[in-house]
C-alpha cells in the first residue's frame, strides 16, 4: 500500500484544478499520469494510481472533468453509466487532451519524481487520451488500456517517439474487432510498441468496481504484462 496521498494543483491557462496524487513507500519514484474513465477520479482510479504506487511509481490522476464540474465521479452502477456518458459526451477531448499534458509536466516537476521521468497509463476514455498525449507531447512511456477512439488516430503514429503498451479484449463489445486489429497491426509495424488482446475479455475488464465489466482473470494477465512493460520501458 502506498505511504501517503494528496491532492495536487495542476496549472493551465485556463485555471487550476485538482490531482490526485499517491506516492510509492519509498517517497520518490518515476511518474506516471492515471487518465480516468468515463466515470471520474472516483475509488477504482485512486486505486490504479495506489496499484502504481506499489509498485514504485509516482502515480497522479489528474480531473479531467473539471471544465464541466469539479470532482465527478459517477457509480460504477447500470444508473451512473448512463450519467457517465451524458458527462462524457460534454468533455472537450482537445482541451482534456491538453490538460492531460499539463498534468504530465506538473508530475515531471514534483520533487518526489526522480529525474523528470514519467509516462501516461489510461483505461478506456483515458486509454485513448493517453494515445493523444503520446502523438501531442513526449511522456517516456504511453499504455492504453481498451482506448476506444486510438484506431482513428493511427495516422499521426509517426509522432510518437515513446514505447506504447496496448491492451484490449477480444469480446468488447463497444470497440470492434476490426478496430483493434488495426491496432494490433500497427504495434506489430512498430518496435516501441505492443498490443495484447486478451481473448476471453469484454470492455473495462480491469474496473473492478464495475461488476458488469471486471474480469479478474484477464485483469491479472494484463497487469503483469503493464508491470513488466514499465519495468522494462520506465524502470523504477
Amino acid at each position: 500500500m502506498a505511504a501517503t496521498s494528496r491532492v495536487e494543483p495542476i496549472r493551465t491557462p485556463d485555471g487550476e484544478f485538482d490531482a490526485h496524487v499517491v506516492l510509492p513507500d519509498s517517497g520518490s519514484g518515476p511518474g506516471i499520469v492515471v487518465l480516468q474513465e468515463i466515470f471520474g477520479v472516483g475509488g477504482y482510479i485512486k486505486e490504479a494510481a495506489e496499484r502504481l504506487a506499489g509498485i514504485g511509481y509516482v502515480a497522479l490522476a489528474p480531473d479531467l472533468y473539471w471544465r464541466i464540474e469539479p470532482g465527478i465521479a459517477h457509480d460504477h452502477t447500470e444508473e451512473g453509466m448512463s450519467e457517465a456518458f451524458q458527462t462524457a459526451q460534454k468533455l472537450d477531448h482537445a482541451r482534456a487532451v491538453s490538460d492531460s499534458v499539463d498534468a504530465l509536466r506538473a508530475l515531471r516537476e514534483l520533487p518526489e519524481v526522480t529525474g523528470g521521468r514519467a509516462g501516461v497509463l489510461g483505461f478506456c476514455l483515458g486509454g485513448t487520451l493517453a494515445f493523444a498525449v503520446a502523438i501531442e507531447s513526449e511522456p517516456d512511456v504511453a499504455v492504453c488500456y481498451y482506448g476506444s477512439g486510438i484506431a482513428g488516430l493511427l495516422g499521426q503514429s509517426d509522432r510518437i517517439h515513446c514505447p506504447v503498451l496496448f491492451h484490449y479484449g477480444g469480446q468488447d463489445p463497444y470497440i470492434p474487432l476490426e478496430q483493434v486489429e488495426q491496432v494490433a497491426a500497427c504495434a506489430a509495424s512498430n518496435d516501441a510498441m505492443e498490443c495484447h488482446i486478451q481473448p476471453d475479455a469484454g470492455h473495462a475488464f480491469d474496473n473492478h468496481e464495475a461488476p458488469m465489466f471486471h474480469q479478474p482473470e484477464p485483469a491479472g494477465r494484463a497487469w503483469q504484462i503493464t508491470r513488466e512493460f514499465l519495468a522494462r520501458t520506465l524502470p523504477v
